[in-house]
């Protein structure tokens, strides 16, 4: 059953039983697991309780288990009702004693005692009862009985030391005849069974109990005595469902899942990114908590629409709103659900807490995810639950469905309001610590306007980031937005726009100076590279003066040479010299 965290374990214990104490499955969910491997086979086991406890149908569940799943017929022996009776009460759960009966896997014997029909006149002994008990074996080679109810044979007679002495060899000849034994008894004022005995004489003894707690209904059973083997001793709950008994074990849960490194979206692109990127791991727990109004459903119905737009199937369970409530609510921010429940993606399921205990609520979700097989279930709001318990009671439900939804690799995602008042890093049922990611949702007041803010508190495995983000729901859906962190205040809403405007308002403004100084700073610098080539070409022309006085002064000077040259020849024709 889907409270096996380890498959392999249940073969293990039936290995080490094998070895010390043979056991008698009794096919009841959750039974044999807290009792390492069932009943002990061919010895005696009392089951004792108050009225409406579920003794006899306990024994009825061990007997046509036996047939049906394990082969071995079995007798009961009823002293209160007949055999009319057992059928029809037992019909709804589907046992099928009829056909049982019919063929020949099952004897049913009623034994009848009236005290008022009785007279005591010596010495008596229960060798007729004997008798029947050996004719009903015999008749379909039983390997198992059910004794229902003990008390019975001591209404009628006064003298209670006989009779003890005539039910303990009443025990020891059901152990030679290699019988599985179940008997029920009724509990005592001051002990376990009425007369005390019982208890002493059985091989187990297991206790039944039917409590009222704030008008809450729930019942309980412990294993109080187990001869040569190992047992759970904590007390369980337990219901009876439609299909029989169910227990449900607490301390017997083992940290032993696997994890998958998958990823899957938020269906919120920002809060995606928030998360590294990628989303949620696939199989993980989501807690989401915040004040009414926060947003909690929406975030919620954000993730189921994308887990149904990838083809996986999403169990949504809602304490405080209906089936078309959600529908309607959703539509408003345009998520259309009602298309994926036509589809069968999405199974809706409103129910009032008070519909039943804590225990029923637990067995009808591991029921709900029998029949609906989803890859993700939905919990809207956990909270809703400490009304049917206390919040440890409440702690201890969600520890065994969280652990289970794990083993499973179901994806669970939880909201939880929180009061204004109190801490808002705080859950009544405190279950934050089971949580692998954390989503806080906070409402900011700032400037008259209360607008809402989303923080991943945290999200184990994975880098995420540590700021809060401003969100706002319009019609198409939620949106993320960077809230505005200035010297003092986190700003949002109107308070934001206006200081993002401002901010704008001086971008634009240091924008427009800087482009003014920058066409200064160009003009001076065109100005001052226009005084420089001007400079430089008067340098120029002045360098071409100077080169061309030099080149002026270098020709007469050559002709001033050569002229005194040619005169100098001259003066010397003249005076032949």
């Amino acid at each position: 059953y889907i409270f096996l965290l380890n498959p392999n374990k249940g073969e293990k214990n039936n290995e080490s039983q094998k070895k010390n104490l043979p056991k008698a499955l009794t096919g009841i969910d959750g039974f044999d697991e807290i009792s390492n491997g069932g009943l002990p086979k061919n010895r005696i086991t009392l089951i004792c309780g108050g009225p409406g406890c579920g003794k006899t149908l306990f024994g009825m569940e061990f007997l046509a288990n036996g047939i049906k799943k394990y082969n071995e017929p079995g007798v009961l022996v009823a002293f209160e009702e007949n055999s009319e009776e057992i059928k029809i009460n037992t019909e709804s759960i589907g046992f099928g004693l009829t056909s049982l009966v019919k063929e020949k896997k099952l004897f049913i014997d009623n034994v009848y005692i009236e005290r008022s029909e009785i007279e005591e006149t010596g010495e008596y002994d229960l060798s007729g009862l004997f008798a029947r008990i050996e004719n009903a074996i015999n008749a379909v080679k039983a390997k198992r009985i059910v004794l229902d109810t003990l008390e019975a044979l001591f209404t009628g007679f006064s003298n209670e030391a006989l009779l003890r002495a005539e039910i303990r060899r009443l025990f020891r000849w059901l152990k030679e005849k290699n019988v599985t034994t179940v008997v029920t008894g009724e509990k005592g004022a001051d002990t376990i069974s009425r007369y005390g005995l019982e208890e002493y004489v059985s091989d187990c003894v297991i206790f039944l109990d039917h409590r009222t707690n704030n008008q809450i209904s729930t019942r309980r059973i412990r294993i109080i005595k187990y001869r040569g083997s190992s047992h759970e001793t904590n007390e369980y709950p337990f219901i009876i469902s439609n299909e029989g008994i169910v227990v449900v074990p607490i301390s017997s849960l083992r940290l032993a899942h696997k994890v998958s490194s998958d990823r899957i979206s938020t269906g919120i692109g920002h809060l995606d990114s928030m998360l590294g990127g990628k989303g949620y791991f696939k199989g993980s727990s989501i807690l989401i908590t915040g004040p009414a109004g926060s947003g909690k459903t929406s975030i919620l119905s954000h993730y189921a629409s994308a887990a149904c737009k990838r083809g996986e199937k999403i169990l949504f369970l809602s304490f405080e709103e209906s089936f078309h409530q959600i529908i309607r609510n959703m539509n408003s921010i345009g998520i259309h659900l009602e298309s994926f429940v036509k589809k069968g993606l999405l199974t809706i399921i409103a129910n009032r807490p008070s519909l039943c205990s804590l225990e029923t609520h637990m067995t009808l979700i591991f029921e709900y995810v029998k029949k609906y097989n989803p890859q993700s279930i939905i919990i809207d709001p956990i909270n809703s639950l400490i009304e049917m318990g206390s919040a440890n009671e409440v702690r201890a439900m969600l520890v065994r469905i969280i652990d289970v939804l794990k083993t499973m690799g179901i994806t669970s995602v939880y909201t939880n309001l929180t009061s204004g008042d109190d801490s808002l890093e705080k859950t009544e049922a405190n279950i934050s610590s089971l949580s692998d990611t954390w989503i806080l949702l906070k409402n900011i007041e700032y400037g008259g306007e209360r607008n809402r803010g989303l923080f991943v508190l945290k999200s184990r495995g994975m880098a995420h980031s540590n700021q809060i983000r401003e969100f706002v729901i319009s019609d198409k859906g939620i949106e993320l937005t960077n809230v505005y962190i200035g010297q003092k205040d986190v700003l949002t809403g109107t308070s934001r726009i206006i200081q993002e405007n401002i901010e704008r308002e001086e971008i634009i403004n240091n924008q427009n100076e800087c482009e003014a100084r920058k066409h200064n700073i160009e003009w001076k610098r065109v100005t001052i590279e226009a005084g420089i080539a001007a400079l430089q070409a008067e340098l120029k022309f002045e360098e071409f003066e100077f080169n061309k006085s030099i080149e002026l002064n270098k020709y007469r000077n050559r002709r001033i040479k050569e002229y005194q040259k040619k005169m100098g020849e001259m003066r010397k024709d003249d005076t032949g010299q």
